[in-house]
Protein backbone atom coordinates (compact mmCIF):
# COMPACT_ATOMS: atom_id res chain seq x y z
CA UNK A 1 0.00 0.00 0.00
CA UNK A 2 2.97 2.22 0.79
CA UNK A 3 4.05 1.65 -2.40
CA UNK A 4 1.17 2.35 -4.23
CA UNK A 5 0.70 5.51 -2.59
CA UNK A 6 4.23 6.62 -3.56
CA UNK A 7 3.54 6.07 -7.13
CA UNK A 8 0.01 8.09 -6.76
CA UNK A 9 2.33 11.17 -5.69
CA UNK A 10 4.88 10.97 -8.27
CA UNK A 11 2.12 10.65 -10.81
CA UNK A 12 0.08 14.06 -9.51
CA UNK A 13 3.44 15.79 -9.31
CA UNK A 14 4.00 14.84 -12.86
CA UNK A 15 1.28 15.83 -13.85
CA UNK A 16 1.75 19.00 -12.13
CA UNK A 17 4.52 19.93 -13.38
CA UNK A 18 3.62 19.29 -17.10
CA UNK A 19 0.58 21.20 -16.70
CA UNK A 20 2.83 24.29 -14.98
CA UNK A 21 5.57 23.79 -18.04
CA UNK A 22 3.19 23.88 -20.53
CA UNK A 23 1.36 27.28 -18.80
CA UNK A 24 5.24 28.38 -18.98
CA UNK A 25 5.13 27.45 -22.59
CA UNK A 26 1.57 28.91 -23.30
CA UNK A 27 2.76 32.03 -21.57
CA UNK A 28 5.83 32.26 -23.42
CA UNK A 29 3.83 32.04 -26.88
CA UNK A 30 1.29 34.55 -25.75
CA UNK A 31 4.23 37.00 -24.86
CA UNK A 32 6.13 36.27 -28.27
CA UNK A 33 3.10 37.00 -30.36
CA UNK A 34 2.21 40.10 -28.44
CA UNK A 35 5.90 40.79 -28.78
CA UNK A 36 5.02 40.32 -32.40
CA UNK A 37 2.05 42.25 -32.86
CA UNK A 38 3.76 45.25 -31.01
CA UNK A 39 6.48 45.09 -33.70
CA UNK A 40 4.05 44.66 -36.40
CA UNK A 41 0.62 45.83 -36.56
CA UNK A 42 0.71 47.75 -33.16
CA UNK A 43 4.06 48.86 -34.17
CA UNK A 44 5.94 52.30 -35.22
CA UNK A 45 6.22 51.57 -38.48
CA UNK A 46 2.63 50.42 -38.88
CA UNK A 47 1.40 53.68 -37.24
CA UNK A 48 3.47 56.04 -39.52
CA UNK A 49 2.00 54.28 -43.10
CA UNK A 50 -1.90 53.96 -41.60
CA UNK A 51 -1.81 57.87 -41.22
CA UNK A 52 -0.07 58.27 -44.74
CA UNK A 53 -2.40 55.39 -45.90
CA UNK A 54 -5.67 57.35 -44.33
CA UNK A 55 -4.02 60.25 -46.85
CA UNK A 56 -4.01 58.19 -49.95
CA UNK A 57 -7.45 57.45 -49.26
CA UNK A 58 -8.61 60.76 -48.93
CA UNK A 59 -9.75 59.79 -45.43
CA UNK A 60 -8.59 63.14 -44.25
CA UNK A 61 -10.27 62.77 -40.88
CA UNK A 62 -8.80 59.90 -39.64
CA UNK A 63 -5.51 61.45 -40.84
CA UNK A 64 -6.08 64.76 -38.85
CA UNK A 65 -7.26 62.77 -35.49
CA UNK A 66 -4.20 60.60 -35.67
CA UNK A 67 -2.44 61.39 -32.06
CA UNK A 68 -0.04 64.09 -32.27
CA UNK A 69 -1.39 65.29 -35.43
CA UNK A 70 -3.65 68.33 -33.99
CA UNK A 71 -2.07 71.24 -32.51
CA UNK A 72 -2.98 72.88 -29.47
CA UNK A 73 -3.33 76.72 -28.25
CA UNK A 74 0.52 76.23 -26.76
CA UNK A 75 2.04 75.10 -30.17
CA UNK A 76 0.49 77.21 -32.08
CA UNK A 77 1.75 80.35 -29.87
CA UNK A 78 4.85 78.94 -29.93
CA UNK A 79 5.26 78.23 -34.22
CA UNK A 80 4.02 81.92 -34.12
CA UNK A 81 0.18 81.10 -35.47
CA UNK A 82 -2.74 82.38 -34.30
CA UNK A 83 -5.29 80.64 -32.26
CA UNK A 84 -7.89 81.24 -34.88
CA UNK A 85 -5.82 79.28 -37.33
CA UNK A 86 -8.17 78.27 -39.49
CA UNK A 87 -8.71 74.32 -40.02
CA UNK A 88 -11.40 74.20 -42.94
CA UNK A 89 -8.82 72.53 -45.41
CA UNK A 90 -8.07 69.44 -43.31
CA UNK A 91 -11.36 67.59 -44.88
CA UNK A 92 -11.80 65.00 -47.69
CA UNK A 93 -11.97 66.70 -51.33
CA UNK A 94 -9.39 69.52 -51.06
CA UNK A 95 -6.05 66.97 -51.47
CA UNK A 96 -4.83 66.80 -55.29
CA UNK A 97 -2.37 64.29 -55.19
CA UNK A 98 -1.62 61.95 -51.53
CA UNK A 99 0.82 59.62 -51.43
CA UNK A 100 0.66 56.80 -52.92
CA UNK A 101 3.08 53.28 -53.16
CA UNK A 102 3.97 54.08 -49.37
CA UNK A 103 6.88 51.41 -47.91
CA UNK A 104 8.80 52.04 -44.52
CA UNK A 105 12.76 52.31 -45.33
CA UNK A 106 14.04 52.71 -42.13
CA UNK A 107 12.53 52.53 -38.25
CA UNK A 108 15.51 53.36 -35.53
CA UNK A 109 14.52 53.03 -31.78
CA UNK A 110 15.94 55.32 -29.84
CA UNK A 111 16.60 54.80 -25.82
CA UNK A 112 13.66 56.95 -24.50
CA UNK A 113 11.03 54.22 -26.48
CA UNK A 114 10.81 56.65 -29.47
CA UNK A 115 11.26 55.52 -32.70
CA UNK A 116 12.24 58.11 -35.74
CA UNK A 117 10.39 56.68 -39.17
CA UNK A 118 11.17 56.95 -42.60
CA UNK A 119 8.55 57.01 -45.26
CA UNK A 120 9.24 56.47 -49.01
CA UNK A 121 6.27 57.58 -51.03
CA UNK A 122 5.56 58.95 -54.49
CA UNK A 123 3.61 62.40 -54.59
CA UNK A 124 2.33 63.11 -58.32
CA UNK A 125 5.49 62.48 -60.34
CA UNK A 126 8.13 62.81 -57.41
CA UNK A 127 9.85 59.87 -54.98
CA UNK A 128 9.59 61.67 -51.69
CA UNK A 129 10.79 60.63 -48.31
CA UNK A 130 10.03 61.46 -45.03
CA UNK A 131 11.32 61.08 -40.94
CA UNK A 132 8.94 60.54 -38.49
CA UNK A 133 9.60 61.46 -34.67
CA UNK A 134 6.94 58.70 -32.65
CA UNK A 135 6.72 58.46 -28.91
CA UNK A 136 4.96 55.52 -27.31
CA UNK A 137 1.66 56.87 -25.32
CA UNK A 138 -0.64 54.40 -22.78
CA UNK A 139 -0.80 50.66 -24.88
CA UNK A 140 -4.38 49.78 -25.47
CA UNK A 141 -5.81 47.47 -22.92
CA UNK A 142 -2.22 47.72 -21.16
CA UNK A 143 -0.87 45.69 -23.43
CA UNK A 144 -1.16 47.13 -27.04
CA UNK A 145 1.46 49.38 -28.03
CA UNK A 146 -0.24 52.90 -29.35
CA UNK A 147 2.19 55.52 -30.55
CA UNK A 148 1.69 59.20 -31.44
CA UNK A 149 3.87 62.24 -33.40
CA UNK A 150 6.12 63.97 -31.21
CA UNK A 151 6.31 66.76 -34.05
CA UNK A 152 3.04 67.05 -35.56
CA UNK A 153 2.91 66.67 -39.41
CA UNK A 154 0.69 69.09 -40.49
CA UNK A 155 1.90 71.48 -43.15
CA UNK A 156 0.51 75.54 -42.76
CA UNK A 157 -0.18 76.81 -46.14
CA UNK A 158 -0.01 81.28 -45.99
CA UNK A 159 -2.26 81.90 -48.90
CA UNK A 160 -2.09 85.33 -50.90
CA UNK A 161 -5.44 86.07 -52.19
CA UNK A 162 -4.65 88.71 -54.53
CA UNK A 163 -7.15 90.95 -55.58
CA UNK A 164 -9.81 89.15 -54.37
CA UNK A 165 -10.63 87.54 -50.40
CA UNK A 166 -11.78 84.13 -52.63
CA UNK A 167 -10.41 81.04 -53.32
CA UNK A 168 -10.58 77.80 -54.43
CA UNK A 169 -8.29 74.62 -53.00
CA UNK A 170 -9.64 71.26 -54.34
CA UNK A 171 -13.39 71.02 -54.56
CA UNK A 172 -13.27 74.06 -51.41
CA UNK A 173 -13.67 77.49 -52.07
CA UNK A 174 -12.29 79.94 -48.88
CA UNK A 175 -12.67 82.99 -47.78
CA UNK A 176 -9.65 84.67 -46.67
CA UNK A 177 -11.79 87.14 -44.65
CA UNK A 178 -13.33 84.81 -42.70
CA UNK A 179 -11.50 85.28 -39.56
CA UNK A 180 -10.94 89.06 -39.73
CA UNK A 181 -12.42 92.35 -38.61
CA UNK A 182 -12.91 95.92 -39.24
CA UNK A 183 -10.57 97.60 -41.78
CA UNK A 184 -8.68 94.14 -42.75
CA UNK A 185 -11.92 93.06 -44.14
CA UNK A 186 -11.71 95.93 -46.58
CA UNK A 187 -8.11 94.95 -48.51
CA UNK A 188 -7.84 94.22 -51.47
CA UNK A 189 -5.02 91.55 -51.09
CA UNK A 190 -5.83 89.17 -48.24
CA UNK A 191 -3.43 87.22 -46.62
CA UNK A 192 -4.55 83.92 -44.56
CA UNK A 193 -2.87 80.87 -42.76
CA UNK A 194 -4.34 77.41 -43.29
CA UNK A 195 -3.37 73.76 -41.86
CA UNK A 196 -3.08 71.47 -44.24
CA UNK A 197 -2.53 67.34 -44.05
CA UNK A 198 1.01 66.93 -44.93
CA UNK A 199 2.74 65.08 -46.90
CA UNK A 200 -0.10 66.27 -49.79
CA UNK A 201 -0.18 68.41 -52.95
CA UNK A 202 -2.76 70.84 -53.54
CA UNK A 203 -3.91 72.89 -56.24
CA UNK A 204 -5.20 76.46 -55.69
CA UNK A 205 -7.16 78.66 -58.69
CA UNK A 206 -10.14 80.75 -58.56
CA UNK A 207 -12.74 81.44 -61.18
CA UNK A 208 -16.15 83.47 -61.87
CA UNK A 209 -18.05 85.41 -64.17
CA UNK A 210 -15.53 88.40 -63.42
CA UNK A 211 -12.31 87.01 -61.93
CA UNK A 212 -9.72 83.89 -62.87
CA UNK A 213 -6.42 82.62 -61.04
CA UNK A 214 -4.05 80.43 -62.65
CA UNK A 215 -4.19 76.84 -61.21
CA UNK A 216 -1.00 76.92 -58.91
CA UNK A 217 0.08 73.71 -57.63
CA UNK A 218 1.88 73.42 -54.07
CA UNK A 219 3.54 70.42 -52.29
CA UNK A 220 3.47 70.51 -48.68
CA UNK A 221 5.82 68.49 -46.91
CA UNK A 222 5.42 67.29 -43.52
CA UNK A 223 6.08 70.07 -40.73
CA UNK A 224 6.86 72.58 -43.64
CA UNK A 225 5.05 75.95 -44.04
CA UNK A 226 4.94 77.13 -47.25
CA UNK A 227 2.79 80.19 -48.84
CA UNK A 228 1.08 80.31 -51.98
CA UNK A 229 -0.43 83.64 -54.77
CA UNK A 230 -3.49 83.04 -56.26
CA UNK A 231 -3.62 85.90 -58.52
CA UNK A 232 -6.85 87.06 -59.15
CA UNK A 233 -7.32 89.12 -62.25
CA UNK A 234 -9.85 90.19 -64.51
CA UNK A 235 -11.85 88.25 -67.41
CA UNK A 236 -12.90 89.35 -70.63
CA UNK A 237 -16.90 89.52 -69.29
CA UNK A 238 -15.34 91.89 -66.48
CA UNK A 239 -13.67 93.91 -69.19
CA UNK A 240 -16.61 93.60 -71.27
CA UNK A 241 -19.07 95.34 -68.48
CA UNK A 242 -16.77 97.87 -67.59
CA UNK A 243 -16.49 99.21 -71.44
CA UNK A 244 -19.98 99.00 -71.53
CA UNK A 245 -20.23 101.26 -68.70
CA UNK A 246 -17.39 103.68 -70.41
CA UNK A 247 -19.73 103.53 -73.69
CA UNK A 248 -22.51 104.57 -71.35
CA UNK A 249 -21.33 107.31 -69.97
CA UNK A 250 -19.50 108.59 -73.13
CA UNK A 251 -23.14 108.80 -74.65
CA UNK A 252 -24.77 110.28 -71.82
CA UNK A 253 -21.67 113.25 -72.05
CA UNK A 254 -22.11 112.98 -76.13
CA UNK A 255 -25.76 113.34 -75.41
CA UNK A 256 -25.54 117.02 -73.46
CA UNK A 257 -25.94 120.01 -75.69
CA UNK A 258 -23.42 122.43 -74.22
CA UNK A 259 -20.15 123.23 -75.21
CA UNK A 260 -18.54 121.80 -71.99
CA UNK A 261 -20.71 118.52 -71.10
CA UNK A 262 -20.75 118.48 -67.12
CA UNK A 263 -18.30 115.45 -65.55
CA UNK A 264 -17.19 114.81 -68.78
CA UNK A 265 -13.73 114.59 -70.24
CA UNK A 266 -14.10 116.53 -72.86
CA UNK A 267 -15.31 119.88 -73.75
CA UNK A 268 -14.26 123.32 -75.69
CA UNK A 269 -14.29 127.01 -75.41
CA UNK A 270 -15.16 129.07 -78.20
CA UNK A 271 -15.43 133.11 -78.02
CA UNK A 272 -17.78 133.91 -80.77
CA UNK A 273 -21.43 134.08 -80.71
CA UNK A 274 -23.01 129.96 -80.75
CA UNK A 275 -26.16 130.17 -82.64
CA UNK A 276 -27.03 126.60 -82.44
CA UNK A 277 -27.02 123.56 -80.01
CA UNK A 278 -23.49 121.83 -80.05
CA UNK A 279 -23.83 118.51 -81.26
CA UNK A 280 -21.38 116.03 -79.92
CA UNK A 281 -20.70 112.42 -80.93
CA UNK A 282 -17.81 110.58 -79.76
CA UNK A 283 -15.13 109.50 -82.96
CA UNK A 284 -13.15 107.04 -80.74
CA UNK A 285 -14.00 105.31 -77.60
CA UNK A 286 -11.26 104.44 -75.12
CA UNK A 287 -10.58 100.74 -75.04
CA UNK A 288 -10.63 99.68 -71.51
CA UNK A 289 -7.42 97.57 -70.53
CA UNK A 290 -7.58 96.61 -66.99
CA UNK A 291 -4.58 95.54 -64.00
CA UNK A 292 -4.75 95.29 -60.34
CA UNK A 293 -3.76 98.64 -58.20
CA UNK A 294 -3.43 99.26 -54.98
CA UNK A 295 -7.39 98.51 -54.05
CA UNK A 296 -9.23 98.38 -57.49
CA UNK A 297 -8.56 97.32 -61.10
CA UNK A 298 -7.41 100.09 -62.81
CA UNK A 299 -7.42 101.72 -66.70
CA UNK A 300 -4.23 103.73 -67.00
CA UNK A 301 -5.78 106.99 -69.01
CA UNK A 302 -6.08 106.02 -72.44
CA UNK A 303 -6.88 108.68 -75.40
CA UNK A 304 -10.55 108.71 -76.95
CA UNK A 305 -11.69 111.04 -79.61
CA UNK A 306 -15.09 113.26 -79.41
CA UNK A 307 -16.12 115.37 -82.21
CA UNK A 308 -17.97 118.79 -82.03
CA UNK A 309 -20.33 120.29 -84.73
CA UNK A 310 -21.95 123.87 -83.93
CA UNK A 311 -23.73 126.94 -85.50
CA UNK A 312 -21.33 130.21 -84.48
CA UNK A 313 -21.50 133.71 -85.79
CA UNK A 314 -17.81 135.57 -86.04
CA UNK A 315 -17.87 138.42 -83.52
CA UNK A 316 -15.66 140.13 -86.07
CA UNK A 317 -17.14 140.39 -89.23
CA UNK A 318 -20.60 139.11 -88.56
CA UNK A 319 -20.93 136.00 -90.52
CA UNK A 320 -21.85 132.71 -89.89
CA UNK A 321 -19.77 129.65 -90.15
CA UNK A 322 -20.08 125.65 -88.90
CA UNK A 323 -17.23 124.45 -86.80
CA UNK A 324 -15.80 120.88 -86.90
CA UNK A 325 -13.76 120.12 -84.76
CA UNK A 326 -12.44 116.57 -83.43
CA UNK A 327 -11.38 116.95 -79.50
CA UNK A 328 -9.00 114.30 -78.37
CA UNK A 329 -9.12 113.63 -74.26
CA UNK A 330 -7.87 111.03 -72.22
CA UNK A 331 -9.94 108.47 -69.67
CA UNK A 332 -8.95 106.71 -66.66
CA UNK A 333 -10.87 104.73 -63.67
CA UNK A 334 -11.11 102.51 -61.11
CA UNK A 335 -12.85 99.45 -60.92
CA UNK A 336 -14.01 97.29 -57.91
CA UNK A 337 -16.35 94.43 -57.51
CA UNK A 338 -19.15 95.29 -55.03
CA UNK A 339 -20.20 92.44 -52.46
CA UNK A 340 -23.41 91.77 -54.75
CA UNK A 341 -21.68 91.30 -57.37
CA UNK A 342 -22.03 94.50 -59.34
CA UNK A 343 -19.42 96.68 -60.71
CA UNK A 344 -18.37 99.99 -59.36
CA UNK A 345 -16.19 102.67 -61.37
CA UNK A 346 -14.38 105.58 -60.25
CA UNK A 347 -13.34 107.78 -62.66
CA UNK A 348 -9.98 109.26 -62.37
Amino acid sequence: MGNAGEVQRRVSLLAVAGWAGLATLLIAAFLAALGGLNQSIYGASSFVKGYLEAIADDDIATASTTPGVALDDATLEELGLPADISTAMLRSGVVASAPEDISIVDDVTHSDGSHSVTASYRLGTEIAESTFEVRPIEALYGVLARWQFSDSPLAVIDVTAAHNPLFTVGSLTLDTRATKTGDELAAFTQVAPYLAIAPAVYEFSYDSPLLAAPHVTVPASAAEQVAVTVDAQPTPAFVERVQTKVDEYLAACAAQPVLQPADCPFGIEIDDRVTSEPVWTIVTTPQVTLTAGEDSFDMPPTEGVAHISVELQDLFDGHYYTREEDRPFTLALAATIRPDGSIAIQLQ
